[in-house]
């Protein structure tokens, strides 16, 4: 038996082989020429039932146009930025009903209980950290990522080198 993993979704994410391409494929391994590719989007609207929570639809506003403009976005990703903005908008109402309500409120039968909207926090919290790494939207997945140029920024230092 090889070394290799043979279970799929074991081990490290492949980058995906535009990123690759993009990077000059640095590895020099052969390519992958049957990935799937998804259109672009442009100028999207936040899906109907966002319209009802101000806070995931104006997340959506702000998140959007950047991703696209970046070419980070494709139509096999809207779901990522669907969820992502859902979870920031339960985060957003959660927040609100802990700072008015407090962590500890009164449960069932008369006693205190951890007020709910504290697990609905932290669980939107994981979404947002999960949905928003998948989409770039946090320093450390953004810098793994290779924008819609395809060419790495100059480096006004290399030529010291």
């Amino acid at each position: 038996m090889s070394g290799k993993a043979v279970a799929p979704g074991r081990g490290r994410k492949p980058k995906p082989t535009a990123r690759k391409k993009a990077a000059g494929n640095p590895g020099k391994r052969q390519l992958n020429k049957s990935e799937p590719e998804f259109d672009e989007p442009t100028n999207i609207e936040p899906p109907e039932y966002l319209h009802d929570d101000e806070h995931a639809a104006q997340m959506w506003e702000r998140v959007a146009p950047l991703l696209c403009q970046q070419k980070v976005l494709t139509m096999g990703d809207l779901h990522n930025l669907e969820l992502f903005c859902d979870a920031y908008g339960r985060w957003r109402r959660a927040r609100v009903e802990l700072n008015t309500k407090g962590l500890v409120v009164e449960g069932a039968t008369g006693g205190p209980v951890k007020n709910p909207a504290a697990t609905i926090i932290n669980e939107a919290s994981r979404q947002m950290a999960t949905f928003g790494s998948l989409l770039g939207l946090d320093p450390a997945s953004r810098s793994r990522l290779t924008g819609g140029s395809g060419t790495p920024k100059s480096n006004p230092y290399s030529s010291l080198l």
